[in-house]
């Protein structure tokens, strides 16, 4: 049985592991003032950053979903591993070897290095890709070099893509990974090689030119295969299936090599095939991606959102670039009803003959590339023509027809500002007065809204009042929030004088929580600053909210412009013993006000007694926060 990861190996990966360059291979990260960084969270869609970094402490926190941990937690989450295999991936792009230990009768045994299942199907595809890129080089590679040279590609671009062949023999990659000591369940399961009829082992890929396919990260996954030879009567395309590293539906081809471009411009291209997402780079657009296999839906959004930052403050362009035949169209519509999960503008551009852009710089060269992305047309506008052009605007019926089914694409307009503008541009193609127009798309817009209003909701059980997440802009809770962020973050700093402030000067009961899983850590004494330590505050909380705000607690800024030192913290916690001994004085006070002296003399001193003592503590505390100021 393997044994388990060294403790200080495990220490040496997070230390070698930068968390903001490891988040930032997913997700634009932007300077979000006191040493943090934010962006749009990679595990939920949001329109509004939430996704918060901090590279001092090593932790990311989502003030949206809750997702939050240090690096490790991060690539378990964002590439679906484990723990093993989670430092095993950061290991290896840190370029560190990991020890492994077991302990049989006391004995401890050092094992080489193991991969988990997704660092092995990398692997295989790896191998995969330098044979394919050495067999292009082959006579037998001769229709994929002839085919690459028509398309405007010499040896060097296609060398930079990792442009491939795969031979016609049945099992020549097969062979050559079963050599490379990759087994048969392996191959089958990274969708290298497929059973036959026989119910030997065969290459899935035969006969044809390969490009390979990256994450977001750089990791080959899988191949895109496109038809060379007349005898194959398999589809034009042909893509890995669906593998445990290998999602069709979000992974765009191109986008490792264009994430750095796009967040830079703010601006993706999206086009329709691998050449033309090479021909864009060459040409000089160097934010072009593309679909591999599938329709541009949701998923894909929900990655360009993150790279473009796209958010409510900062509106983007995503460039649409179809053919202009009648599928081209069809696309076009598709991408314009997904057009309301951005915020970012989207745009279309065409050519006017209906080339692609791989075909325009064959014919045009490079600089009509760059023009074509240049002079793009609003999706909307386009959708709307090309709804038109449906009918006989000659006609006063076609007229009519043609408003009412422009009109919900107008109501539909994520932006309402734009709505009347485009109602007024309408009733000018149509040669309509404007009145009917914006009645239409009023109507339309009232009928969408009447089709999102959610159904009576059913009989309500009841159930126990949920504690809510206290707010972050709270400021009667602020010194509370505060003086937890202090323990969370810097332990040390926080010293023996937050230890014996006691969990009664918390009112909200999440905070009650926090502390007292600080409590059970052994108190802030006990604690060292970094990941390990609000992991451990996390795994000493029950309640759920408790644990999610203590990720929050991790990431979020100290609200101090100065420096957050030791004066810094007695002034703090001195503050909230202020607070707790006032709300303390308060009710003792209406007490005495209630209370006769004649009648019970003995109370009423006793309670004047106890009232001067909090008084003279409370003017001692607020004398302390003063002079630490």
């Amino acid at each position: 049985m393997a044994g388990r990861i060294r403790d200080t190996d495990i220490a040496l990966v997070r230390e070698r592991s930068p968390i903001a360059e490891v988040v930032s291979t997913r997700v634009t990260l932007r300077s979000a003032g006191g040493g943090s960084l934010k962006g749009l969270c990679p595990f939920h869609d949001e329109k509004t950053p939430s996704f918060t970094v901090s590279p001092a402490r090593g932790f990311y926190h989502c003030f949206g979903c809750g997702a939050g941990g240090d690096v490790i937690t991060f690539v378990m989450e964002s590439e679906m591993l484990g723990f093993t295999e989670a430092v095993e991936w950061l290991a290896s792009r840190a370029g560190l070897t990991l020890t492994y230990e077991e302990s049989p009768g006391g004995r401890t045994v050092q094992q080489p290095k193991r991969s988990g299942q997704r660092q092995r199907l990398v692997e295989a595809h790896v191998a995969a890709a330098e044979f394919y890129a050495e067999q292009l080089g082959t006579p037998g590679a001769r229709p994929a070099r002839q085919y690459l040279a028509e398309r405007g590609f010499d040896q060097a671009v296609a060398t930079e893509y990792g442009c491939g062949f795969a031979p016609t023999e049945w099992d020549a990659l097969t062979k050559h990974l079963r050599g490379r000591k990759f087994t048969e369940d392996e191959l089958v399961t990274a969708g290298l090689a497929k059973q036959s009829r026989r119910g030997t082992l065969i290459d899935r890929f035969r006969g044809r030119l390969l490009w390979p396919l990256r994450e977001l990260n750089g990791d080959i996954v899988g191949f895109g295969a496109r038809r060379l030879l007349d005898d194959d009567d398999g589809p034009k395309y042909l893509n890995t299936p669906e593998t445990p590293i290998y999602k069709k539906s979000s992974l765009l081809y191109g986008l490792d090599r264009a994430k750095r471009e796009i967040a830079k411009r703010h601006r993706a291209v999206v086009v329709e095939g691998y050449t033309d997402v090479m021909a864009c780079h060459v040409a000089g657009v160097p934010t072009a991606v593309a679909t591999c296999g599938t329709a541009f839906g949701a998923e894909h959004i929900s990655v360009l959102r993150r790279l473009l930052m796209d958010q409510d403050e900062f509106r983007g362009e995503v460039v649409f670039t179809f053919d202009g035949d009648e599928a081209g169209m069809k696309a076009a519509r598709r991408a314009f009803e997904e057009d309301q999960r951005f915020v970012a503008q989207t745009f279309i551009a065409v050519s006017p003959d209906g080339m692609d852009p791989c075909e325009l710089r064959l014919a045009n060269g490079d600089m009509a590339v760059r023009d074509l992305i240049e002079r793009r047309t609003p999706l909307v506008r386009f959708v709307l023509q090309s709804t038109m052009d449906r009918y006989d605007l000659d006609t006063v019926e076609g007229r009519v027809a043609a408003m009412r089914a422009c009109a919900p694409h107008v109501a539909r307009l994520k932006d309402r500002a734009q709505r009347p503008e485009y109602a007024r541009w309408l009733a000018g193609r149509l040669g309509m007065e404007i009145e009917p127009v914006t009645r239409a798309v009023a109507e339309a817009a009232n009928a969408v809204a009447r089709g999102q209003r959610p159904s009576a909701p059913a009989a309500e059980v009841p159930t126990e009042p949920a504690v809510q997440r206290p707010s972050s802009e709270d400021p009667v809770l602020a010194v509370e929030r505060e003086a937890l962020k202090l323990a969370v973050q810097d332990p040390v700093l926080a010293g023996p004088m937050f230890d014996a402030v006691e969990a009664v000067a918390y009112t909200h009961p999440v905070y009650v929580a926090i502390r007292e899983a600080i409590a059970a850590a052994g108190g802030v004494v006990e604690g060292t600053s970094g990941p390990e330590w609000v992991q451990r505050l996390q795994d000493g909380c029950d309640d759920l909210v408790a644990q999610s705000v203590i990720g929050e607690l991790a990431v979020e800024p100290v609200r101090r412009d100065g420096e957050v030192d030791a004066r810094y913290a007695a002034v703090l916690l001195a503050r909230l013993q202020e607070i707790a001994v006032v709300r303390q004085i308060a009710p003792l006070k209406n007490k005495l006000q209630r209370l006769n002296p004649v009648e019970k003399p003995d109370e009423f001193a006793r309670l004047s007694g106890e009232l001067f003592a909090l008084e003279q503590h409370r003017r001692g505390l607020r004398e302390q926060a003063i002079g630490g100021l």
